[in-house]
């Protein structure tokens, strides 16, 4: 029974309870309007379908001082065709690659938004996305490519009106003569024949499939930038085609085994010494804003990039050895340059090949180093308690049953590390990695730039250059460049700011937080004397054909049989990479050695880059004093020079015996590669 007391405090409580209601059922009414607010608004600016696209504008790239170094023209390779003469199989692999449902939903999914979101959640990321072929077809053909809230609200309404007023077969054959294929190709037509050669119905199912792939990211996925990738991509959508009914398990590996077929009357983009560098900042731009955006809304680029310093690096590149031409029409072999700014990570230049081709070697190829990594293994032993002057013993070491040889085959006894690092001795640099930790130098070599490295990188080979993948040499730049600035590892980037057609800002590398970009590594100390050391390469090592008559550190790499040559150094302002190589790494180089040619168009292009930098010395961090490294008194008889490099036959001659004993160690494949590659 409710007294009057009861009820008063049953009203008590009650009161607060029927507050918060009111306040929560006033929010979703103000949000609710605002919300409808706000679609009713992206619903009266959108776009009437049927009118033309809006009017595409060229987009411009300029270099580091503002000087136009191409206009990335709108005009639109196109030959379209009705999807009537469009083999199913393209049209099956496009909707098993970008929208499987297409043919149920109605414009919009909310079953492939929601996979999306799941997706994205679980791969802690953006895994894939939720937008349907009539959504993609709406952003391309009527909206822009900027990502906002009210530009996804209209390219849902569009959709679901071209829906409305189109048939399915209308809106696909619409999508797939509007989208970009890379090469300056747009539409399917175009792509057939600028890839193959061939008309749209004369296309196999391993192109239809390469085909279907590109659009995902054309200038990443084309067989002519990245082939490797392309073949991945392709093969994806093999399995998609199968896990969809399109095509059995059979037909698809036959089509995986198949040759593409590329068209071999294409001509990679005219020899133009700006192409690496254009391509690599098109791919930067294109997968942040997309290819709409880069080709036709008449973006102003801003780069890092130094006309000048990119002409020179080009005329160095001139002075490359011609062994042979390959079956591609390519000529053998290839070789990349790149150059940063150690201080602010700017890609001052960057070569990735010859012209012949439109891969980009600079940043795409991942190669073995070979002795070019040894500066991650010094450092290591830098941060735990030793210096230049510590002594080891290069003598016959063996682990596990892989004994590394030096490329002379004969030992020196007690030496210092500077002048092991500038005589490239292999002994001792495994004696190092075993005594720091090899787990301890990977996780430097990360910090420093070096993405390519895995779990299996985690042994003694390591030390030598013997690495699962290989690297790039782009980050080999980048992480040198971490000893030129003092310890601290600054990402590359080749953007500096991003104006749209109006002028507005839609990036600006100023005003982001610069230390997202940067890292310590190591301390100042530690740089330093890593860089003394490294002088002593050019000094009196391997690299002394690296020698520009000012303050340098650098090292040599060279890999079994000669198939990688590398030079990597710098001075107090510019760090640069030079890579040798034959494309197919199944051929020698020759009498090509790290401090050779690598060596040699580094000195033609630093002394040309260097010649408006001030001039200056490394300096030595507060407290200590400069030190300047000399060639030892202790003659190195199994150093890696490389006058003396023409005797690796008599090391060589000994890996049978090394790979005999190490058959059955679980690191077998990396040592063997540490074995081919311990010429320097």
């Amino acid at each position: 029974m409710y007294t009057p007391r009861r009820r008063a405090k049953k009203a008590k409580k009650a009161g607060p309870l029927r507050r918060i209601r009111l306040f929560i059922a006033l929010c979703l009414v103000v949000f609710a309007g605002l919300g409808f607010g706000y679609i009713f608004a992206a619903y009266q600016s959108l776009p009437a379908v049927g009118n033309n696209m809006r009017p595409a504008v060229s987009s411009q790239v300029f270099d580091s001082h503002g000087r136009l170094i191409t206009t990335l023209h709108s005009d639109q390779n196109r030959l379209p065709i009705d999807i009537n003469k469009v083999p199913q199989n393209l049209q099956n692999a496009f909707i098993a690659a970008e929208d499987n449902r297409f043919y149920e939903h109605i414009g919009i999914d909310p079953i492939g938004i929601f996979r999306a979101i799941f997706a994205n959640l679980t791969n802690r990321g953006i895994a894939q996305g939720g937008s349907t072929i009539t959504q993609q077809l709406a952003k391309n053909a009527f909206l822009s490519q900027e990502q906002t809230l009210k530009r996804k609200i209209q390219e849902a309404m569009l959709a679901l009106e071209i829906e409305h007023k189109y048939s399915k077969k209308e809106i696909l054959e619409m999508y797939m003569n509007q989208i970009y294929f890379g090469q300056g190709a747009y539409g399917i037509q175009t792509a057939a024949k600028t890839y193959f050669n061939k008309d749209v119905n004369e296309l196999s199912l391993t192109q239809c499939a390469m085909l279907a792939g590109l659009p995902k990211s054309p200038n990443y996925y084309s067989p002519f930038n990245n082939l490797n990738e392309a073949k991945k991509r392709k093969n994806v959508v093999l399995d998609q085609m199968v896990k969809y009914g399109y095509v059995s398990a059979a037909e698809a590996e036959d089509a995986k085994n198949q040759d593409l077929g590329l068209s071999k009357s294409h001509q990679a983009k005219e020899a133009d010494e700006y192409a690496s560098f254009i391509d690599y900042v098109s791919q930067q731009v294109a997968k942040k804003y997309g290819d709409d955006a880069l080709y036709k809304e008449g973006l102003k680029i801003y780069t890092t990039m130094d006309v000048d310093k990119q002409h020179a690096a080009v005329r160095a590149m001139r002075n490359l050895p011609n062994n042979y031409t390959d079956e591609n029409g390519l000529t053998q072999p290839q070789a990349a340059l790149v150059s940063i700014d150690p201080k602010t990570g700017h890609i001052l230049a960057m070569v990735g090949g010859r012209g012949q081709d439109s891969f980009n070697r600079a940043s795409m190829a991942v190669r073995q180093p070979g002795s070019a990594f040894k500066p991650f293994v010094y450092l290591t032993a830098l941060q735990h308690d030793m210096t230049p002057d510590t002594t080891m013993k290069d003598q016959p070491v063996t682990y596990g049953g892989w004994s590394p040889k030096n490329a002379g085959g004969s030992y020196s006894g007690a030496m210092s590390l500077s002048d092991a690092l500038a005589h490239s001795v292999n002994t001792i640099a495994v004696q190092l990695a075993d005594e720091v930790g090899t787990k301890n130098i990977i996780a430097n070599a990360k910090k420093m730039g070096i993405t390519t490295l895995d779990a299996k990188d985690d042994n003694l080979a390591m030390a030598l250059g013997g690495l699962t993948r290989g690297v790039t040499p782009l980050e080999m730049a980048s992480a040198y460049g971490t000893f030129a600035n003092k310890g601290v590892h600054v990402k590359p980037t080749a953007i500096v700011k991003i104006l749209d057609r109006n002028g507005n800002v839609l990036e600006d590398s100023s005003t982001l937080e610069k230390e997202e970009t940067k890292t310590r590594v190591m301390s100042e100390r530690e740089a330093y004397e890593m860089t003394t050391m490294l002088e002593g390469v050019i000094d009196h090592g391997t690299g002394r054909a690296a020698a520009i008559g000012r303050p340098a550190a650098g090292k040599t790499g060279t890999t079994d049989d000669n198939k990688d040559a590398w030079f990597v150094g710098y001075t107090p302002d510019i760090v640069t990479a030079v890579w040798i190589g034959d494309d197919t790494g199944a051929h020698s180089l020759g009498d090509i050695y790290g401090g050779t040619v690598p060596a040699e168009i580094w000195r033609d292009y630093m002394s040309s880059a260097t010649s408006d930098e001030s001039g200056g010395d490394f300096s030595a961090p507060s407290g200590m004093e400069r030190r300047k490294e000399t060639a030892s008194s202790n003659k190195s008889s199994s150093r890696s020079d490389d006058r003396e490099e023409p005797k690796k036959k008599s090391a060589t001659s000994e890996k049978p015996t090394t790979k005999e004993k190490s058959k059955q160690q679980t690191q077998q494949p990396a040592k063997q590669q540490a074995d081919r590659n311990n010429k320097e």
